[in-house]
């Protein structure tokens, strides 16, 4: 059982960095941030849990199930992350490449403490066993101070997992694959990292956001591991029984000019190239959506339209349909996971192509970062654009990737991985 009290607050920048560091105490802490970003199908400004009351950590094998059991039984907000690798749970697949993150297949937890913000008010949901502690916290929250931490005295040595030469030569066997009909698109990925390092999780991720100010920011502590989220992507949101999902295919620098972005962006949005990106994974998402849909239901809501964020310009296409009744929530996530962007199609043979070539195991990356309401409705990231940190191990990793198609040219894919490597190189270096 949940006590409930709602109070007035603005999310300024100052509230902010005033919860995130009080929340560090904590174990477990899951920071959802919109910024405000100007979308349809948003439901908060911004969610803060922490402190697990219960929690299921697991590896992918029967994630799906167990995390279905704890869902139905629990009936309460949940909190965590599906890493890429449950896709070894959905199909006969494995993963078995380099992983200097060691993060758990799956992470939820149950959390005592729950603030839940619009754009003039804050909602706490407390479990009732630390119900007395509600109005000392938001007091605590309000007077926390913010201190001027200093910035590390070395920047950190990135590397890369896969070197420029090999990267070319990867892409070269991937455009072999779809000339001979194997698959038509693959999401081909790399990893930079830095080993031997001590970060600020906090720091990090407020300089991340800063810069990006994405609709779907995450901070998600869970014991060591964090990961710092600057995800312009939606997987998918349930709301009743209407599920909406928003893949991204289509990337475009920011110019600085405003005559020149706005060229820029229409150039995105016209490129036969990433037009037909676009719609071969809108077509994967909606073949997704129909083993879990009310024949009929399914619908493209925007094909192709162009977001603006700060770093880049996006092309992203809205799917929705009404879910069968049969399906529980976690079973809904199960038949479309994982997500057609961050895969390709076919999608079990462009996820068998990705395994041989990558030299880095996936991990949370390319997963999806979200929470559950006690309704049964929930929301789902994609994980991309994000920090990983094994703070135990002192490993920091982020990874880049992009759409491979018969119209790929190598220098160009390259290009686009390090236009959107662009961000964490920089808080980070």
């Amino acid at each position: 059982m949940r006590v409930t009290k709602k109070k007035s607050a603005n999310l300024t920048p100052l509230l902010k960095q005033q919860l995130l560091l009080w929340a560090s105490q904590f174990e477990e802490v899951a920071w959802l941030d919109s910024n405000a970003y100007l979308q349809n199908h948003g439901s908060y400004q911004a969610l803060l849990a922490v402190d697990a009351f219960t929690a299921i950590k697991t590896d992918y094998y029967n994630g799906f199930k167990k995390l279905d059991e704890y869902q139905q039984l629990t009936r309460d907000w949940l909190f965590g992350y599906l890493s890429y690798d449950l896709k070894n749970d959905v199909e006969r697949l494995t993963s078995n490449n380099f992983d200097g993150l060691g993060f758990p297949d799956l992470y939820f937890f149950q959390p005592k403490k729950i603030f839940l913000f619009s754009e003039t008010e804050v909602e706490m949901h407390y479990l009732a066993m630390v119900d007395d502690e509600l109005e000392t916290d938001w007091e605590e929250i309000l007077q926390t101070e913010i201190l001027q931490t200093e910035t590390t005295s070395e920047a950190l040595k990135i590397k890369l997992r896969t070197s420029k030469d090999s990267y070319a030569e990867k892409v070269a066997h991937m455009l072999q694959h779809i000339e001979r009909g194997d698959i038509y698109e693959a999401n081909f990925c790399q990893e930079f990292y830095a080993e031997n390092t001590t970060i600020n999780p906090e720091q990090v991720f407020f300089s991340l956001n800063n810069i990006s100010k994405p609709p779907f920011a995450t901070y998600l502590k869970l014991d060591s591991h964090y990961v710092l989220s600057a995800s312009p992507e939606r997987y998918l949101k349930k709301t009743g029984s209407t599920l909406i999902s928003q893949p991204i295919k289509g990337t475009a620098k920011r110019l600085q000019n405003a005559v020149s972005d706005k060229e820029m962006a229409s150039a995105l949005a016209n490129d036969p190239k990433e037009r037909s990106e676009n719609i071969m994974i809108t077509d994967l998402v909606r073949n997704d959506l129909s083993r879990i849909a009310r024949k009929g239901t399914v619908t493209v809501e925007e094909l192709c339209a162009i977001y603006t964020f700060e770093q880049v310009h996006q092309m992203i296409s809205t799917i929705s349909c009404e879910a069968k009744p049969e399906f529980s929530p976690v079973q809904l996530l199960k038949n479309t996971y994982p997500m057609g962007s961050m895969t390709g199609a076919p999608k079990i043979s462009a996820m068998k192509i990705i395994e041989q070539l990558e030299d880095a195991k996936r991990g949370v990356y390319s997963g999806t970062i979200g929470y559950f309401a006690p309704n049964d409705d929930f929301d789902f990231n994609v994980v991309i654009r994000s920090i990983l940190y094994n703070k135990a191990n002192q490993y920091v990793s982020f990874s880049v990737g992009g759409a491979i198609t018969s119209k790929s040219t190598i220098e160009a894919e390259y290009e686009e991985c390090l236009l959107k490597a662009k961000a964490m190189r920089s808080v980070l270096e």
